[in-house]
């Protein structure tokens, strides 16, 4: 299986996993853009890049690139994203049926490669795993954006069970609660 076949596998199940939440769902025409799909939460449209995660024996991890490829026929140009190119990354993980949804700062944070471990063995979670099925943090920044207004949460909700040191910030240091889990 190639990778242009890897990526419509990814974004066919973030398509699925949309339309199970009620949102609606609009696919750019081309691949131009950086972004691959647009959900439609409650009237509010958020840009949505996707990305299929493989599994890295070597290291027992999947892995994502987190830049933008473009390819012809003789060369792949990799370039870095920028936080205007959209809203959320979402990395699939096949063979688990499993998504991570990266607020765009956070994925551009990360050096060239994610790695998204999936095992019990070690003692401290990585910086990936507050990410691990985090859809409530499109439907929260569907909220804020619709409202201006940071929506509440439960104590203990917002970081899934990470503790707050563990949790990524923004290019500024300031976690917002539509970007922490």
């Amino acid at each position: 299986m190639d990778t242009k076949q890897k990526g419509d596998i990814a974004e066919q199940a973030a398509i699925l996993q949309a339309l199970k939440f009620g949102w609606g769902v609009l696919k750019p025409v081309g691949d131009r853009l950086p972004y691959d799909l647009v959900f439609d939460v409650d009237g509010t449209l958020i840009k949505i890049q996707v990305k299929y995660a493989w599994f890295d024996g070597v290291r027992g991890n999947y892995v994502v690139d987190n830049r933008r490829t473009k390819t012809n026929r003789r060369q792949m140009l990799r370039s870095a994203y920028r936080e205007q190119d959209f809203d959320f990354a979402i990395a699939y993980i096949a063979d688990r049926e499993l998504f991570y949804i990266f607020p765009v700062a956070v994925f551009i944070s990360f050096a060239s490669e994610i790695h998204l471990v999936e095992t019990d063995r070690r003692q401290r979670k990585p910086r990936s795993a507050a990410y691990r099925d985090a859809w409530q943090l499109i439907e929260r920044r569907a909220a804020y954006r619709e409202t201006g207004m940071r929506t509440s949460v439960e104590f203990g909700e917002a970081f899934s069970g990470v503790i707050p040191s563990q949790a990524s910030e923004t290019e500024e240091g300031v976690e917002t609660e539509w970007q922490t889990p």
